[in-house]
């Protein structure tokens, strides 16, 4: 008798443990939203813009439009790799103390422009991508990204990968999720900040 209540208990551990993992419904639609309305952002900043304001800089050591966005392609594909390394992982049996507080965090310190952080070099523009190239690139891997979120039965958040700024530390794969739409939204803003310097030329 106590084997099996013992055995009871254990399973109810586990099922509980599981259920705290998944994503519940509110946490589903909220990564979805973040990356409908940051996509919907992001294609209106940058829609009708002239190749003269495609490529103005408000100063030498500040990005365009063009490399702002060019910026948002790769790291889409970068912070989105992020999430499937994450999942290829193993469980962390530590996730719950390791991610703990790291959601909020994430959402307030993201969009948070008065921070600045030096994008690392394989996501820095170089002007290697055309206009057309980045739009396109940035649909294409938007539409994967909704599609995850939409269909993923993985326990996202007992998966976790590491975040190459120690200031985040570890993340699990849920809180990866919302980092590509939060970091969207993040440079949205500058795309707006680029636009509305005295200098940015008039439609012609």
């Amino acid at each position: 008798m106590k084997s099996v209540l013992a055995l009871s208990i254990l399973t109810f551990s586990c099922t509980l443990h599981a259920s705290d993992a998944a994503l519940t419904p509110a946490e589903r639609a909220h990564a979805i939203q973040l990356l409908e309305d940051s996509q919907k952002e992001f294609l209106a900043l940058v829609d009708g813009l002239s190749d003269a304001q495609w490529t103005y800089k408000p100063a030498p050591d500040r990005w365009s439009v063009g490399e702002t966005a060019e910026h948002i392609v790769l790291a889409e594909v970068y912070l989105f790799g992020s999430v499937q390394r994450a999942v290829d992982a193993p469980p962390n049996p530590d996730w719950e103390s390791k991610t703990r507080g790291k959601t909020e965090f994430v959402e307030k310190v993201m969009v948070d422009r008065s921070h600045k952080a030096q994008a690392p070099e394989p996501i820095q523009p170089h002007g290697k991508m055309s206009r057309e190239e980045t739009i396109q690139r940035y649909k294409e891997q938007r539409a994967r990204e909704i599609k995850f979120a939409e269909e993923t039965q993985v326990l996202l958040k007992e998966h976790t990968f590491d975040h190459p700024f120690p200031v985040f530390g570890t993340l699990n794969a849920y809180q990866w999720l919302i980092y590509v739409p939060l970091h969207n939204m993040r440079h949205n803003q500058q795309i707006a900040e680029v636009k509305a310097t005295p200098g940015f030329p008039t439609q012609p």
